[in-house]
């Protein structure tokens, strides 16, 4: 004989149904916020990868950049210097036509003027030493020696011209300072 459920267990069985039917649509929806969540992750793992592979290109890129700059950086000045190499053969080309000792002497020192020149338009100033007080940032001792004109711890004698570029020394002015007097 067949048992006739009772509306209790009718509603409860629709309950049931009910409640199963809410958790596998949870479940859905926890599975789609998860796969959703994962699709996102992976946007932004791609885009930092991305963004580092940009940063290292970029890097890359700076350093040739830098070290292009760094290999060519005197090029100017070679420019410039070619006229100067052109007078000096010039100078002697002449010198030996001439036979003439005057010629060359006056061939080199008109390039020496224009040595000169080219350097003061890049900033290159010879350092004024003679008679000025012994700067050890700018001078550099090679001899001790007494003058009768020159005071005390005073250049005596330039034996090398130093050089600057701005305010930065190139080279020393080699010196020979002043004791004072003879004693």
């Amino acid at each position: 004989m067949a048992v006739k459920p009772s509306p209790e267990d009718s509603q409860k069985a629709n309950s049931d149904v009910e409640e199963l039917q809410d958790e596998a649509i949870a479940d859905m929806n926890f599975e789609e916020a998860e796969s959703s969540e994962a699709a996102e992750l992976a946007a932004e793992k791609d885009r930092v990868l991305r963004l580092q592979a940009d940063m290292e290109n970029l890097r890359a890129r700076t350093t040739r950049e830098l070290n292009e700059q760094q290999r060519y950086a005197a090029m100017p000045i070679l420019r410039d210097l070619l006229p100067v190499v052109d007078n000096i053969e010039r100078a002697i080309e002449a010198a030996e036509k001439s036979g003439e000792a005057k010629s060359l002497l006056d061939g080199f020192k008109l390039v020496h003027q224009q040595l000169l020149t080219l350097l003061a338009q890049h900033h290159c100033k010879p350092i004024e030493a003679m008679a000025e007080p012994f700067d050890p940032q700018i001078h550099a001792a090679i001899l001790q020696q007494p003058n009768e004109e020159i005071p005390a711890q005073h250049v005596a004698h330039v034996a090398q011209v130093g050089y600057l570029l701005h305010d930065r020394v190139v080279r020393p002015a080699q010196v020979i300072i002043s004791t004072g007097p003879a004693s």
